[in-house]
């Protein structure tokens, strides 16, 4: 039997990885207390962004965002406004289960529990990246157990949101372009890139920047060196580009010609958020009111220092559950702050050329990942940019956009370092696979920590609905 499962192994801890996957996100799901009010084991503004899948519900048609039912009281602003598909998707699946019951608890899951699929789904797309990218299993797990067992990532696939969506569209875009510089970009491959662009349009504003640099990416792939002469396949990159932006056209199109036909051109919403916000939001929160950190005076880095932001995006970029206000344990945050510098030291001191190894084709290496850096940064300085310009939030899930290519580079720097160790004649054979089953086994151990032991016994003292 043991051989057996030793052969199949690969299968066996697949099963395993989705199986936790969907432990661990469905006692989130169905335990996580949602009230009328915001409450401190509440998902991030579940009770605002479940208004619009609510009105889907009630009334069987798509709100425009200006209706006063989905309305935020507060903020005077809907969510609804902008980037709001996979609200249509949780609001059609909850009227589908309102067909056989009125329970609100069963209403409230079944809308959860499309971001939970969106969250399978990830972890599949991540697990093909890693058979892409990484030829050794021991790599290759542990960058699918630090993706999708992240505990902020978990998280976001286990309450009514957009991010889900969002980091989903990630992964698929990140895997479609791996594969189109890996093997060329077929139309298997421009497909998958179309699908996660579409995905990303229409979920996630913070996420632009992979629309991007895919747009860039794909476009310099053409240019190729023969003969010592540099030549552009100009036909096959219009065809392929052509080919790509009429799925996404067809995808997400409709959507920001809506917008732009109910909100006077205002396709992304922003301008008529802020008009709705100056003239229904509270005082406190009103943009005609609210002083922010640039109209006090301050500068950026007079801003992070005062408020000690950067500690406070770093704990709830690794994991804060609830309204930011279930934390884990200390060390928790430690080891992620250790791995990440030990991985990133690693790809520093190793990694240049890790997509193109064909000596003629260094060069798409250095541009593909120029393209991820960017792609990492634009997150993180939104961020901090909307911090201070608008309305200062500390909350690292809005860097998770730039999570996957970071522990991409993250595991591979580590494996860069093991690799060194395997160079050492005096190091054990099985010390290399030791340090990656251990780096798995204590990404599981913070993550069932903070559910089981500092989550949980919060949600059970709340009611769900």
């Amino acid at each position: 039997m043991w051989k057996a499962i030793w052969k199949n192994r690969e299968k066996v801890i697949f099963a395993a990885y989705v199986i936790l996957y969907l432990v661990f996100a469905l006692t989130i799901t169905f335990y996580q207390p949602l009230t009328d009010n915001p409450f401190h084991t509440n998902p991030p503004d579940e009770h605002a962004r479940i208004l619009i899948p609510n009105y889907i519900l009630e009334h069987g048609s798509i709100p425009t965002g200006l209706e006063e039912e989905v309305r935020i009281p507060s903020y005077g602003f809907s969510y609804g406004l902008y980037n709001a598909a996979p609200y249509y998707l949780q609001g059609a699946a909850m009227r589908l289960v309102s067909v056989f019951t009125s329970s609100p608890a069963a209403l409230l899951y079944a809308g959860r529990l499309v971001n939970v699929f969106f969250g399978l789904c990830m972890s599949v797309v991540v697990y093909c990246i890693s058979k892409k990218v990484f030829e050794d299993e021991g790599k290759r797990w542990l960058f699918c157990f630090a993706v999708t067992f992240l505990p902020q990532n978990l998280f976001i696939h286990t309450y009514i949101n957009t991010d889900s969506c969002c980091m989903l569209s990630v992964a698929i875009i990140l895997y479609a372009l791996i594969c189109g510089y890996r093997t060329g970009f077929t139309r298997k491959n421009e497909l998958l890139l179309a699908i996660g662009v579409i995905l990303c349009a229409l979920s996630y504003y913070n996420a632009y920047g992979y629309i991007l640099c895919s747009v860039v990416l794909f476009c310099g792939y053409f240019w190729k060196k023969e003969n010592q002469r540099i030549q552009y396949d100009y036909k096959r990159m219009l065809k392929g580009f052509a080919f790509i932006s009429i799925i996404v056209l067809a995808g997400a199109g409709w959507f920001f010609v809506r917008s732009g036909l109910l909100f006077d051109g205002d396709i992304l919403g922003l301008t008529t958020r802020t008009e709705m916000a100056a003239k229904y939001a509270s005082p406190e929160v009103n943009p005609l009111t609210m002083q922010t950190y640039q109209d006090r005076g301050y500068t950026m880095f007079g801003m992070i220092k005062e408020t000690n932001m950067l500690n406070a995006v770093y704990t709830s970029f690794i994991g804060e559950f609830g309204s930011m206000s279930i934390t884990g344990s200390r060390f928790m945050y430690r080891f992620y702050k250790a791995f990440f510098a030990v991985g990133l030291i690693g790809t520093v001191c190793g990694i240049v050329g890790s997509f193109g190894k064909k000596k003629e084709r260094k060069w798409q290496s250095v541009f593909f990942h120029a393209n991820m850096a960017v792609c990492m940064a634009i997150p993180v300085f939104l961020l901090f940019y909307y911090a201070f310009t608008m309305d200062y939030q500390a909350q690292g899930r809005y860097m998770l956009p730039s999570m996957p290519p970071l522990m991409l580079y993250t595991v591979y720097g580590t494996g860069f370092l093991v690799d060194r160790l395997k160079k050492i004649r005096k190091v054990p054979k099985w010390l290399p696979a030791t340090v990656y089953v251990l780096g798995i086994v204590i990404i599981l151990f913070w993550t069932g920590q903070m559910i089981y032991k500092y989550a949980l016994p919060l949600y059970l003292m709340t009611t769900v609905v």
